[in-house]
């Protein structure tokens, strides 16, 4: 007989979906009876409810209520096909510059976004682009966490999408701090990535910060010559909040906030 502990023991966070499909073997497992069995779970301090059909296990001799759900774990099953990306995936990888509660899944779902205790879990349409060229899974990697498989953004295309969508990283000194502590990329799939997102303000600002960085990454001319070749034909801003501090790079074409160019948080 399958006990509840064997799959509590294999799984740190869980979908009420994946609790029915343990159960379905067992005599008088309908859905009124898993429900109760939760329900019970939860009054007795063995699991979290995150949300409606999403729970999370608490150890023995842990508390319910102080217990740090493990936030990589959620946004892995918010949804089906979650892919943990943007500053999150940097700091999956230990490479945030800052202390993180903000985490973003990739996903074809138009969820909302969900409040759990301190921390936020945003889902984000895969890009159009990749969607229309059946390419959402393009640098995606799955990694053992925790005995979960999570699928999780490389460094290359995590570069090219935290410079696509500013807006969930956390600012331009913690993108580009936390982008400085990634001591290799492979730089042909950066390149390969970026001209696949078909965003020419993104390639331009991927191929600025290629350049500001070429002699610690190793950059070739060769890799900035793809990238220069689809730069924006007329200037654009990469930050419209910033339009009056901006500076025009006329390599790229891009006007570019003077904070990135003079790196002024390392005075």
């Amino acid at each position: 007989m399958n006990k509840p502990k064997d799959f509590f023991n294999q799984n740190q966070v869980f979908t009420g979906k994946e609790y029915a499909q343990f159960l379905e073997r067992e005599p008088h497992s309908g859905k009124r009876a898993q429900e109760a069995l939760l329900s019970y779970h939860v009054k007795a301090g063995n699991l979290i409810r995150i949300r409606r059909g999403l729970f999370a296990v608490v150890p023995p001799g842990a508390s319910s209520e102080s217990y740090a759900v493990d936030p990589y774990l959620v946004s892995a099953k918010l949804v089906a096909d979650a892919v943990i990306g943007y500053h999150s995936a940097l700091a999956f990888y230990g490479k945030s510059y800052s202390v993180t509660h903000q985490f973003c899944a990739l996903t074809h779902s138009r969820s909302a976004s969900m409040l759990f205790r301190d921390d936020i879990f945003r889902l984000v349409l895969f890009p159009k682009s990749l969607r229309e060229k059946n390419q959402e899974l393009f640098g995606v990697k799955t990694i053992l966490h925790r005995g979960c498989p999570l699928s999780v953004t490389s460094f290359e295309r995590t570069l090219v999408d935290i410079l696509d969508r500013p807006d969930l990283s956390g600012g331009w000194e913690e993108i580009w701090r936390s982008l400085e502590s990634v001591e290799y990329f492979d730089l042909d799939k950066v390149v390969e990535y970026a001209l696949l997102l078909d965003n020419v303000t993104t390639i331009a600002l991927v191929g600025f910060y290629l350049e500001q960085h070429q002699n610690e990454l190793r950059v070739k001319d060769s890799h900035l010559k793809q990238l220069e070749a689809c730069k924006p034909k007329q200037p654009h801003y990469i930050d419209k909040y910033q339009k009056t501090t901006g500076k025009f790079n006329t390599r790229w074409n891009i006007i570019i906030p003077a904070e990135i160019i003079e790196q002024s948080w390392k005075e």
